[in-house]
């Protein structure tokens, strides 16, 4: 067995050895700890990496970074699926929503006053984020959108074995480790400008957005886990599409150029970067001819980039 795996069960044996070897010591030695500030970092910070899901987002939509075991700034996964629509012209009601996952692998310090070890654990997150809002045309083509949003969240944590080391310590605070998991909402809006020009020969789509949104946890986190994050962003998102000249499904075959921008504004920074930059081009097939649910399907590659970070991904969308 090698990479990962192995190293967790090696990490799983030493915490085991060394919770042994203190249980080893005399009775009157000192108490083995976590470090409480340190539990208060993570915690927000995992709150900060939410900030990042819940904000609908494409610059955001796939990330994974790798700091090399780095214990500052740990491994961080995000995914990222959402989607919004204007009921119609009629009833200009909007309504988004969106399912997001993380993985966060930060380390906890474990200390007696005389040795201290790092106690690797893995972080997972799950959120869902729902928005409603309405279109007021300021111009053609042209609409100011406010939106109300709201999310809810919950991060577990693979502690099992580290916990059942660090309970049999004697005078260990395991409060938060036993807990396991950690809810929060959010509350919060944004405020959309979106232009949108349809045409035969082109397509042009433009939003400029700020969210806000703050953070916290509720329910039955202990309190030595208990944290709030503000999630604010400010993006531009961009998207031109236009014929080919070829024809597939009984209409011409678009492609797709799209750029946008996200500058994040609240407590996600914490985590490594503040902005981000996403440039792609793909191609679009119009199935709006056959009576089918989906109406266009695109594939876009797309490249971002950031103060620190720097990727590719390959997107699959559709319009309904």
């Amino acid at each position: 067995m090698t990479g990962r795996p192995l190293r967790r069960r090696l990490a799983g044996l030493a915490l085991l050895a060394f919770a042994a070897l203190a249980q080893a010591q005399a009775p009157a030695g000192p108490p083995v700890t976590v470090r409480g500030d340190r539990i208060q970092k993570v915690v927000n910070g995992v709150l900060g990496l939410m900030g990042y899901s819940v904000v609908p987002d494409l610059t955001a939509s796939t990330l994974s970074i790798d700091s090399a075991g780095d214990a500052e700034h740990p491994r961080i996964t995000m995914s990222q699926l959402a989607g919004g629509f204007t009921i119609s012209k009629t009833t200009p009601v909007y309504v988004e929503g969106g399912a997001a996952y993380s993985r966060y692998d930060p380390s906890f310090i474990l200390g007696n006053g005389q040795e201290q070890r790092a106690v690797p654990v893995k972080w997972v997150s799950g959120a869902l984020t729902g928005g409603v809002g309405w279109d007021f045309p300021i111009a053609q083509d042209l609409v100011l959108r406010p939106i109300f949003n709201f999310s809810l969240g919950r991060v577990t944590s693979d502690l099992r074995v580290a916990s059942l080391a660090i309970a049999s310590v004697r005078g260990t605070d395991t409060d938060f480790l036993d807990n396991g998991h950690l809810d929060s909402y959010g509350l919060g809006g944004s405020l959309m400008l979106d232009y949108e020009r349809v045409r035969p020969d082109e397509e042009i789509d433009v939003e400029l957005r700020y969210t806000a949104m703050r953070l916290k946890s509720f329910g039955n986190s202990s309190e030595a886990v208990k944290g709030s994050a503000d999630a604010i962003a400010a993006s531009l998102y961009t998207r031109y599409r236009a014929p080919t000249g070829m024809t597939a499904l009984d209409r011409p075959v678009r492609y797709v150029l799209e750029y946008a921008y996200t500058k994040y504004l609240g407590d996600q920074p914490s985590l490594g970067f503040s902005n981000l930059h996403s440039v792609g081009a793909g191609l679009e097939l119009d199935s709006s001819a056959h009576d089918i649910f989906i109406t266009r399907t695109r594939l876009v590659g797309r490249y971002r980039f950031g103060n620190n970070v720097s990727g590719f991904a390959l997107s699959l969308a559709v319009s309904f």
